[in-house]
């Protein structure tokens, strides 16, 4: 992966599945938070800490697209990349495949405001800018 991706590994856990064995599809997104979680993370920064420098990235836009089902005891990789970085926005990208395999189970992105803790429009601080660029 390059610096600005990364791979998360999860499971497909039984309550994230229906009757069939098939993932839910509102736990795709949960999953992608999951993978952008640990790669703000690898550039040394969590949620909390932007927090209390006063930041948010709350989603302003979200899709999934859903080509193959993931099913229930899969161990699946979430490779998460950042698409568009701006002063003030934020954009990742996302692709679902099981452990081993080469096919695309989902695609997604995410669009992500930079808030204050007003919920005011802010900018990304620089020096955090340029970490992630």
């Amino acid at each position: 992966m390059s610096a600005r991706s990364a791979v998360s590994q999860l499971r497909v856990r039984y309550a994230e599945t229906d009757q069939m064995g098939v993932a839910w599809h509102g736990g795709y997104l949960a999953w992608f938070e999951v993978a952008r979680t640990d790669l703000l993370r690898g550039f040394g920064t969590t949620y909390k800490e932007m927090e209390a420098q006063g930041l948010r990235l709350p989603v302003i836009a979200a899709q999934a697209r859903y080509l193959k089902p993931a099913l229930y005891d899969d161990v699946l990789n979430v490779t998460v990349r950042i698409a568009q970085l701006t002063r003030v926005r934020m954009a990742f990208d996302y692709e679902v495949r099981r452990d081993g395999e080469q096919v695309v189970l989902a695609t997604g992105r995410t669009e992500h405001a930079v808030v204050d803790l007003r919920g005011r429009p802010c900018r990304l601080p620089e020096p955090l800018r340029q970490v992630l660029a």
